[in-house]
């Protein structure tokens, strides 16, 4: 059904998307460097980090105990049921938008925008909580001031402030210089992770490991409140840690850990040959990623009672506990270069989200010009390190640290949705990665992805609908008014193409 050009809901042909890095506008093109690779490179450089860190211990200890690698085997499945459809999607429209032009092009521009904007507060919030992380690890090196460095204690956080900036920088300079930060920070992460399942399976005592799913009980605080998740508020059942339904809030939780892999797909503008390298960077990393944090629970929870886990530095601990403080020092360092790779590709994949919605006219157009040397958006790098750093140096954010698994959650589940819609309105679209079982996988998918959203503490969907809210007084109050798809704004720009 045609839409009016006027619609809030009006949509970009994919023909359009798929032309529209055409350097019509004279702003600069991204810079085509990318290979499989250098995809999977970042994508572990973001997947890996916090979450096979800290969370690994904080879930076990306060929710699902030995079987929080069942937690993380689910979210990986999740994750990898809603990477078959960005490989789907990125192979077919490479695109700096990534799931926010798959909205784009099926659901409309006002489902796009809420995207969008979902996206933002997704690696603002994330790339700000883990340098604050990585401030903290510093800290513990070189015993620093907790006051200036310490991850929760500290007034203004120079740490964080610091690196922020410092990979800022490296972003701004190019993406070529990007990849190869992030790729051998990478090579770090990946050894360590093998050594930690290597040396630490000689230490796995099976006594550990019993119970495997500890018995249910009340959660800390009775009813728990707003902490409460959201399927037992509304249900009225008694929340509980442990026993099948702390496996599933773990599993909610320690989601965040995948988080970002679809940061990947924002690189399919500077993919050389993205028909083939986008599916393989999405699934490659995601299968390299669980693989490893499947290894690294199971040989964390055997090393030690999962009572005495730290809930801060638990892979370095259970190496201290057993006796080896020269592993723990070595885990220690590369947690502080898995918490580098992950800022990094956060700020630029921020960048690239910024680059499309001035594209599109959803933000200034001047956020969308590229450097001519550096073939990157300056000015949106710019002002997301801006933004990041007072985030990261002035407000401790780490109970918001939920916020990015429900944004990330909800975006699957437009893009699972988009599969469909496109498989029905452009059928005869080039599609070199197909979704096997069309529409089964994405309706998994999305039921998946809203089920891990129901289990998430209704205080952190409070949260996310005030940033929806003010998201839509955004849209209504600018974008809507200056997108490239209303007449009155396209008047005198080229085509965009037909809106639906």
């Amino acid at each position: 059904m045609a839409r009016s050009p006027h619609s809030v809901l009006r949509r970009k042909s994919v023909e359009t998307v798929i032309h529209q890095d055409d350097d019509v506008h004279g702003a600069g093109q991204l810079s085509k460097s990318l290979r499989a690779r250098d995809l999977i490179g970042f994508g572990i450089g973001i997947v890996i980090g916090t979450g096979i860190f800290t969370l690994t211990g904080i879930e076990a200890k306060n929710s699902a105990g030995p079987a929080v690698v069942l937690s993380f085997l689910v979210a990986g499945i999740v994750a990898l049921l809603a990477a078959l459809c960005y490989a789907e999607l990125a192979s077919a429209v490479p695109t700096a938008g990534s799931s926010y032009t798959y909205a784009y092009t099926t659901i409309g521009e006002l489902f796009a925008w809420i995207i969008a904007w979902d996206l933002i507060l997704e690696f603002a919030l994330g790339a700000a909580v883990v340098a604050r992380g990585w401030s903290g690890y510093i800290a513990g090196v070189f015993n620093l001031p907790q006051q200036w460095f310490g991850e929760s204690h500290s007034t203004v956080n120079l740490g964080a402030i610091f690196i922020t900036v410092l990979l800022g920088i490296v972003a701004i300079r190019g993406i070529r210089e990007s990849a190869w930060v992030t790729n051998g920070l990478v090579v770090i992460k990946v050894l360590v992770c093998i050594f930690v399942i290597a040396v630490g399976a000689f230490y796995v005592k099976t006594s550990n490991l019993v119970p495997f799913i500890p018995p249910a009980q009340p959660a800390e605080g009775g009813d728990a409140g707003l902490r409460a998740p959201l399927w037992q508020f509304l249900s009225g059942v008694t929340p509980t840690s442990f026993g099948i339904a702390g496996v599933l809030f773990a599993a909610a939780v320690v989601f965040f850990a995948y988080s970002g892999f679809e940061a990947v797909a924002n690189l399919g503008e500077e993919t050389r040959n993205p028909a083939r390298d986008m599916p393989l960077g999405l699934l490659g990393t995601l299968g390299i990623c669980t693989a490893l944090y499947l290894g690294v629970c199971i040989v964390i929870t055997g090393m030690v009672n999962y009572r005495n886990l730290s809930e801060g530095d638990a892979v370095a601990d259970v190496f201290h506990q057993v006796g080896l403080q020269w592993a723990g020092i070595l885990i220690g360092i590369a947690a502080v270069a898995g918490l580098t790779s992950v800022i990094l590709v956060d700020i630029v994949a921020m960048g690239r989200i910024g680059f499309a919605l001035g594209r599109d006219g959803l933000l200034p157009e001047i956020f969308r010009r590229v450097h001519p040397t550096w073939g990157t958006p300056v000015l949106m790098t710019s002002t997301t390190v801006v933004v990041v750093a007072l985030l990261a140096g002035f407000v401790p954010i780490s109970v918001l640290a939920e916020m990015v698994s429900i944004g990330t959650l909800f975006a699957f589940v437009v893009v699972s949705i988009a599969v469909i819609v496109l498989r029905r309105t452009d059928p005869d679209m080039p599609r070199p990665f197909k979704v096997p079982l069309v529409p089964l996988v994405p309706i998994l998918s999305t039921a998946s992805c809203l089920a891990l959203m129901a289990s998430l503490a209704v205080e952190t969907w409070l949260r996310f609908l005030v940033w929806l809210l003010l998201g839509l007084v955004v849209y209504f109050g600018y974008s809507r008014r200056h997108s490239r798809l209303e007449p009155s704004a396209a008047e005198g720009a080229p085509a965009e193409g037909p809106a639906t």
